[in-house]
């Protein structure tokens, strides 16, 4: 597709990869998405409820704050039951990196600056080295160090970048390599320009934020700006859209950004229109009812959901399956681009739920048949 559309290439930036638990960050891996959880860590059902909400969302990584001792008491129950990789979120305390480390943290998010001094920054280094765990350095423009604070008057790109250098420089010197960085901020200026000036300056793997964006309508559309231009550009190999709201929506939203920019796709896509007096049915209400209904598809496929005839047969032809709006409550549904039949007002929703798994069913099938090495065998 894209050699056919050209102006739809985004060329990654090269970096070198690094492993989160089992999943590959960087490189020439996909894109993941992250989220992290907001219960208290201590209560391990609950925050693994809420682990288990956002792996079902497809979540590829979480992180779990662990800021006392009984958190990461509770944090080794959790990385045993998880079925995704789990980060330690660690602030000032390293004990908590250590003790994180050793109960199964894939990775351990750390202000290197912010755990004392160079011995700790080493213990720390040693049990991430000893437990296979990988290491973030997360910059944020909220918690800059106070001597770059004085130095340049105020956050800024240049401060930002300063801090993840210093930090880096701390781990590299104790011959650790396996980090990735972010250099977030709440200003979304501020961030890509840091992001940008980042990447051309270190060959490590980029963690993308928009950090305290805002709820959930507001800090989506600052994380779609600010991370979506970065990816635009190529740069961020793993992302966490930071939103208030449930941590399974930063999860959706995440998908989705990558999904516009066709980076990555889950699940159905859909294209349906804003409505009008035209439309043949409430367009708003069955888009509404057919997300819901569809959540539970993984299997990348389009739907386009249109009220009217002057677009619908138009876009129905650029995806899988299609649904136009007609007159007298008969409506129009298009397979693979081509109209094939009819569907009444009444029968419609649950008619294209069927048709919708059905397709990823058949996708599935294709994929297993296509990657299974006993088919051929199995035909003969």
């Amino acid at each position: 597709m894209n050699a056919i559309r050209p102006w739809r290439t985004i060329e990654r930036r090269q970096c070198r990869q690094i492993m989160v638990g089992d999943v590959p960050v960087g490189g020439d891996a996909p894109i993941t998405v992250q989220t992290m959880t907001n219960t208290p860590t201590e209560d391990a059902v609950a925050t693994l409820d809420q682990i288990r909400r956002c792996e079902d969302a497809g979540a590829d990584i979480i992180r779990v704050s662990c800021p006392t001792e009984e958190a990461t008491a509770a944090f080794g129950k959790i990385t045993k039951a998880a079925r995704i990789p789990i980060v330690a979120d660690i602030h000032f305390h390293y004990k908590r990196a250590l003790e994180a480390a050793d109960a199964g943290a894939a990775c351990l998010r750390i202000n290197p600056g912010n755990i004392g001094s160079s011995e700790r920054v080493a213990e720390v280094v040693r049990a991430a080295k000893a437990n296979g765990c990988s290491i973030r350095i997360g910059v944020n423009a909220g918690s800059l160090e106070k001597d770059l604070l004085e130095k340049y008057g105020e956050p800024c790109p240049e401060a930002l970048v300063e801090s993840a250098l210093d930090h880096i420089k701390l781990l590299q010197d104790h011959d650790f390599h396996e980090f990735k960085v972010a250099v977030k901020a709440s200003d979304v200026f501020l961030a890509v320009a840091a992001y940008h000036a980042l990447a051309e300056t270190v060959d490590c793997p980029l963690h993308l934020g928009i950090t305290e964006a805002g709820g959930l309508i507001g800090g989506t559309v600052k994380s779609s700006i600010g991370m979506g231009s970065l990816l635009w550009a190529g740069i961020g190999d793993t992302i966490r859209v930071s939103l208030s709201a449930e941590p399974e929506q930063e999860v959706k939203v995440g998908f989705e950004m990558l999904k516009a920019l066709g980076l990555r796709t889950r699940g159905v896509r859909v294209v349906s229109c804003p409505s009008c007096s035209r439309q043949g049915f409430d367009v708003i209400r069955t888009v509404e009812a057919l997300e819901a209904r569809l959540e539970h598809i993984k299997t990348p496929l389009s739907l386009s959901v249109l009220g009217c005839v002057v677009n619908g047969p138009g876009e129905a032809r650029e995806t899988d399956i299609g649904l136009t709006g007609g007159g007298n409550g008969k409506h129009m549904v298009y397979l693979s681009g081509v109209t094939d039949h009819t569907v009444q007002s009444d029968d419609m929703l649950d008619h294209i739920v069927e048709l919708v798994e059905a397709k990823a069913a058949e996708i599935e099938a294709g994929n297993a048949t296509a990657f299974d090495p006993h088919a051929t065998e199995a035909a003969e």
